[in-house]
This record gives structure tokens, sequence and C-alpha cells, in this order.
């Protein structure tokens, strides 16, 4: 029996609902994203709105699946950089600009984004 296989990420960048969010993945919703950011007591900005989108464009560029978490964090801090880089993003995602952020994105989070022991390092 032969099995097919299909490359997830590249099934995600297909027919994205949202022209406003055109690499978010396709069972994501501004509405899912809210519910989620209300769950841990965030009022969603235009602010995160925009590195939402970012990570969303960031990981539609690496349809591998797999993110290198010190690129990802160095290409938001660049991004990011006029309006105040990292510091700015640590203030809009308390629990991680990577962590949180992929979490209201609708992405999975790269390995070692959080540590439950610690919490948020990303």
């Amino acid at each position: 029996m032969v099995q097919e296989s299909f490359d997830i990420n590249a099934l995600t960048r297909e027919g994205a609902k949202d022209p406003d969010f055109p690499d978010a993945p396709l069972t994501w919703t501004r509405q899912a994203a809210e519910a989620a950011a209300a769950g841990e007591k965030l009022t969603l900005t235009v602010e995160h709105w925009e590195v939402i989108r970012a990570l969303q464009h960031y990981f539609a560029r690496h349809p591998e699946g797999v993110v290198n978490l010190r690129e990802l964090h160095d290409a938001l801090d660049e991004k990011f950089h006029i309006v105040g880089g990292l510091k700015q993003l640590y203030q809009l995602f308390p629990g991680g600009p990577v962590a949180q952020g992929c979490k209201l994105a609708g992405l999975k989070a790269s390995v070692g984004t959080s540590d439950p022991s610690f919490g948020s390092v990303a």
C-alpha cells in the first residue's frame, strides 16, 4: 500500500482567505487570533498585527518547516528596529515575540522558544 505525503507548509500557502495576511495558514482567522490573545490577556493593536504578519511571512519563506530560532529572532529585531526592536516586541508580547507571536499567528513555534520550567526564551 502506497501512502501519500503532503508538505503541510505548502498547503498553508495556497488560498489564504484574508488579503491582509497573504501568508496566513489556511485555518487561521483574525477572530481566532483575537480569541487566543484575549485568553492571554492581550488586546491586539496595529503593532501586534504587524508582528503577526511578519511571522507568517517569515514562516512562508521557509517551506522546509525548519526555522532557525536565532535567524528568526534577528530578522524580527531588524524588521522592527525602527520602533525599538526586540525590546518593543517583548513589550507587545510578554510571552515572547516568537513563542506567543507564533501562537497568535497560527504557526508552530520553533523548538526551543519556551522552556516549561523557565518560560519564554524567544
